[in-house]
């Protein structure tokens, strides 16, 4: 029956209702919060040069604000679902294999050690940060024989994860830091700047529009290393840049928002749920419902104790945690 409804439903109408579900999210983001904002006030903000205190809320709080959240969130489902993807693991995720810690890290040893630092290098160093700490936990779960099973990996994860944090925190507290560490960490996207977004924004598209484009290699990839190599492929030198990619699109949001773990591994769930397991299909749905996700979690960070605000990862990761636990329940077949 599910195959038979895939077919008979073509991808075009599924991202079309995809996007539909992004659209809405995003008017429901730029209109519920503490200030009352009328819809007619977002589109004047969006499409005119008026002035008020409204407008000058939406334009300058609000729009950045979402608009980082729509890029974080399609980034963070785009790396969990190469992830997925690339180790066939289906409880993949960047906040869950030390990519996020090792990125935390990085940021607060460059807080502690280069405090004059711009935005531009901070977020190199989550991408260095990034990359050692998918090494470790890649390096960790094949020393034995018989490695890169997906519990071994998630317990990798976990340990690694747990030992940069360690390491972040004690940054912190050794260089009287961590008050600036936790701004940075508490998994939010409070105060997010036009400055900020041209940096992170291009990295993340260009992160994107790659995986788009190695779409098909990762399809082939998801099956086994064997059948890629039969047909052709250059596993070696896909696996690098594809690597790559999720390093850029996990350095980037954690050098915006923070700890974000669950939503790289309940999002690509959900759409293989959808479009089946051609990841052509894939990625960009992955990219549009990330980005709805996101902007929903951030709708309710700020709705659900207005005019306080609940921190966004708490949020997450109470929906992502119950997720996570049904997957692992399930195997990592439930909606696969």
């Amino acid at each position: 029956m599910t195959k038979k409804t895939e077919r008979a439903i073509p991808f075009i109408y599924k991202l079309i209702a995809g996007l539909f579900i992004f659209v809405g999210m995003f008017v429901a983001a730029m209109v519920f919060g503490a200030a009352d904002i009328a819809v007619k006030d977002v589109w004047l903000a969006l499409t005119s040069s008026a002035t008020s205190d409204k407008i000058s809320i939406i334009q300058e709080i609000r729009l950045p604000r979402e608009v980082g959240a729509i890029f974080v969130g399609a980034a963070l489902s785009v790396a969990g679902a190469i992830m997925q993807g690339m180790t066939r693991n289906p409880l993949a995720d960047p906040g869950l294999l030390g990519l996020t810690a090792g990125a935390n890290a990085a940021l607060a040893l460059t807080i502690a050690l280069i405090p004059s630092t711009n935005y531009l290098g901070i977020m190199i160093a989550c991408f260095i940060g990034s990359g050692v700490g998918a090494v470790m936990v890649f390096g960790i779960a094949s020393m034995k024989k018989g490695g890169f099973s997906p519990l071994r990996i998630v317990l990798a994860g976990a340990a690694v994860s747990a030992f940069l944090y360690a390491i972040a925190d004690g940054v912190g507290i050794y260089f009287k830091i961590s008050k600036d560490v936790s701004m940075w960490t508490a998994g939010g996207i409070i105060g997010t700047s036009w400055s900020q977004l041209q940096v992170i924004i291009p990295f993340i598209t260009a992160g994107i529009l790659i995986a788009l484009f190695l779409s098909r290699q990762l399809t082939i990839l998801s099956l086994n290393d064997e059948v890629a190599v039969g047909l052709g492929q250059n596993t070696t030198q896909i696996k690098a840049i594809l690597f790559i990619v999720i390093i850029l699109l996990a350095g980037a949001s954690v050098a915006l928002v923070g700890n974000m773990a669950f939503i790289g591994l309940m999002v690509p769930h959900i759409v293989r749920a959808i479009v089946g397991t051609d990841y052509r299909f894939i990625i960009p749905m992955s990219a549009v419902l990330g980005a709805a996700f996101m902007l929903f979690s951030d709708t309710l960070a700020r709705t659900i104790n207005a005019p306080y605000e609940t921190p966004i990862a708490a949020i997450v990761a109470m929906m992502g945690l119950p997720f996570f636990l049904f997957i692992v329940h399930k195997g990592g077949k439930a909606f696969s």
